[in-house]
């Protein structure tokens, strides 16, 4: 497949996945690799839809991790949106995936309320007033709350889900409160939560959350997650996560 400009093809060494990139744009980072694994619980037949899908990175590992039956993935950005939908073709998954190039508050012209049984999503970690806003608009957009924020995923992501549909995000630790307060205020009631620690002696600097449509309340809190360990190496959980037993 040809590449445009500043664009890279990456091989994700699991099950022969590759993905396009564009190197001036967002390129995905270990939480859509941490989200893909926290998910690939999703039931067999499962219709799924990825708010803010990107480049598609979540969308492509779900389809090879999960059995589900299809999963659209939601994207503003036109010109991400149509890199994305080439990652798709080049894996051969326009079966199973696809990309939807709409805002996530207009999204009801494109899939009914009621309809999906799960819902996954790296949103934009920073509000739009935080941070520096230095760099290319895409990646703007894909780290401040410009297009669209946490209450609009949320809701959205209430309207859209079946009763007991499930709800996963990653999202950075300190937004916490605001993510449990927002899932509560639109039933989606959350039932597990991982914090994520770069170093063992390290704060959480991420934390994952999965949240069940009109669930009745008790959450679990799973043991931590490290990233790497003192010497700066991947865990040996991360290595599971990321199959690298594939790789040898």
């Amino acid at each position: 497949m040809e590449l445009k400009e500043n664009e890279r093809m990456d091989d994700l060494q699991y099950k022969g996945l590759k993905i396009i990139q564009n190197k001036n744009g967002f390129c995905f980072g270990v939480d859509s690799v941490l989200l893909s694994d926290f998910a690939k619980e999703i039931k067999e037949n499962s219709v799924v839809v990825d708010i803010g899908t990107g480049n598609g990175i979540v969308g492509l590992l779900l389809c090879k991790k999960t059995r589900l039956a299809k999963i659209y993935g939601i994207e503003v950005q036109e010109e991400v949106a149509e890199m994305a939908s080439r990652s798709v073709e080049l894996n051969h998954l326009q079966d199973k995936f696809e990309i939807i190039n709409a805002d996530i508050n207009c999204v009801f012209e494109f899939l009914k309320p009621n309809s999906i049984d799960s819902i996954v999503t790296n949103p934009p970690y920073k509000k739009a007033n935080t941070g520096l806003h230095n760099g290319e608009e895409k990646q703007r957009i894909a780290r401040h709350e410009v297009k669209c924020t946490l209450e609009d995923i949320v809701e959205k992501s209430s309207k859209l889900l079946k009763e007991k549909g499930e709800f996963f995000m990653v999202h950075r630790a300190e937004r916490l409160v605001d993510i449990m307060c927002m899932l509560r205020k639109y039933r989606l009631e959350p039932k597990r939560v991982r914090f994520v620690h770069p170093k063992p002696k390290e704060k959480p600097n991420l934390i994952l959350v999965k949240a069940i449509k009109y669930a009745n309340p008790f959450l679990k809190i799973d043991k931590p997650l490290v990233i790497y360990d003192e010497k700066g190496d991947y865990t040996e959980e991360i290595n599971q996560i990321y199959e690298r037993h594939e790789m040898q």
